[in-house]
């Protein structure tokens, strides 16, 4: 596996909390963000997900807190998916400030969801590579 997926992010100071920090719900949006990137950068949209009836879902998140991000700061939020066997698959998320600090880890459990039976579907990986253009970002 080669280096994971980023994304630079500047924190902007609507997204502070009263610590002048950034607020905690903030940093799930960001690794929303950065896995939609990922997403877009192996050539697979939203609308292309839903146009094949699949939808990516959360299962399991798990964010550390390791240092804080205050306005301004620059953070790359990587992704990496993790594939194994069956319907899911494994996110690890790194937030480093521009200067190589960590400041945040997530890591989640993902599936594919099919949006007409509502159930998951099996081996997502094949799905995914079926619909990327390029299967790199998504270590495919």
């Amino acid at each position: 596996m080669g280096d994971p997926f980023r994304v630079r992010i500047t924190v902007r100071g609507y997204e502070l909390d009263t610590q002048g920090h950034l607020n905690q719900a903030v940093y799930l949006q960001y690794a929303e963000h950065a896995r939609w990137e990922c997403l877009r950068a192996a050539g697979i949209s939203q609308d292309r997900l839903i146009a094949t009836g699949v939808g990516p879902v959360a299962l399991e998140v798990t964010l550390r807190y390791l240092r804080e991000l205050r306005g301004g700061d620059e953070v790359d939020v990587s992704c990496a998916f993790h594939w194994g066997e069956g319907k899911t698959f494994r996110i690890e998320q790194d937030f480093v400030r521009a200067d190589g600090t960590r400041v945040a880890a997530l890591t989640g459990v993902g599936g594919l969801l099919d949006l007409s039976a509502r159930r998951l579907v099996p081996a997502p990986q094949d799905r995914f590579r079926e619909l990327a253009d390029d299967s790199q970002p998504l270590n495919l």
